[in-house]
């Protein structure tokens, strides 16, 4: 597999920055925005950025999976994929609320090989190299350790926060709400929060950068299940999430095991 250089991340940044940049222009301003399915959220970014990206990431045979693009099928026969979320929270982004996020994966024959993931709201930028370790603003990303009677921080959405009532599922667990699920996910790589719990049905390009981010930071990463994402299927989603480091992923799976 070729593998690909610090130049080519750099590109991805330098792209993933621009895009970020068309986020701020909209950001807190009025701009279109409706209902694509029902609860699902659109804004006139969200496309821009989509436009953008796919006109500059994909090179000769490499495919597109886009959360604003139609899925074109030819991708699961590519050796190249390139997983994007031209903006991840958009609720929290229309709401005007800094929890959201440019995602972009490269899949390349079976495995993400590369992600970058850009908050430009905060300026955080993550990313993830082939081959090499996750960081945040250049500096390495790292998931929390925890010990069975440490306090547990679980991120988790406003909508499940507020539906799926973890305090009550998790007892002595400390909620915290936030919007785009692959912010969560970074964070959670980056040693901010203990760990990451969804319920609900959950997107390639949701997931495919920050994934491989929190798997290069020391997190087990599956669905709630307990098994291992596989990404670029015929039906790209997964049955939740479950995300923390070795013994608070075992612990939180086996509650969530019990319960069924």
């Amino acid at each position: 597999m070729e593998a690909l250089s610090k130049t080519s991340l750099a590109r991805v940044v330098r792209l993933t920055r621009e895009a970020g940049a068309i986020a701020m222009t909209h950001f807190q301003r009025p701009h279109a925005r409706w209902e694509k399915a029902p609860g699902s959220l659109v804004t006139e970014a969200d496309l821009a950025i989509d436009r953008f990206l796919k006109d500059r990431l994909p090179k000769g045979e490499d495919a597109w999976l886009s959360e604003e693009s139609h899925d074109d099928f030819k991708r699961l026969g590519a050796q190249r994929v390139w997983i994007v979320d031209p903006i991840d929270g958009t609720r929290s982004y229309a709401r005007g609320k800094p929890e959201f996020c440019v995602s972009v994966a490269l899949w390349e024959t079976g495995r993400i090989v590369l992600g970058v993931v850009l908050n430009p709201a905060t300026e955080e930028l993550f990313t993830v190299r082939p081959n090499g370790g996750a960081r945040c603003d250049g500096e390495p990303m790292r998931v929390r350790g925890w010990e069975p009677g440490s306090a547990i921080t679980l991120l988790v959405s406003g909508r499940e926060a507020r539906e799926a009532h973890f305090e009550r599922l998790f007892q002595g667990v400390d909620v915290m709400r936030l919007g785009s699920i692959a912010y969560r996910l970074a964070l959670v790589a980056d040693g901010r929060a203990d760990g990451l719990v969804t319920l609900r049905r959950i997107a390639d390009w949701d997931l495919a950068a920050a994934v491989r981010m929190a798997e290069a930071a020391g997190a087990v990463v599956t669905d709630r299940r307990g098994r291992a994402l596989r990404f670029n299927q015929l039906e790209p989603t997964h049955d939740g999430l479950i995300v923390a480091g070795p013994a608070l992923h075992r612990r939180l799976l086996a509650h969530l095991e019990g319960m069924r």
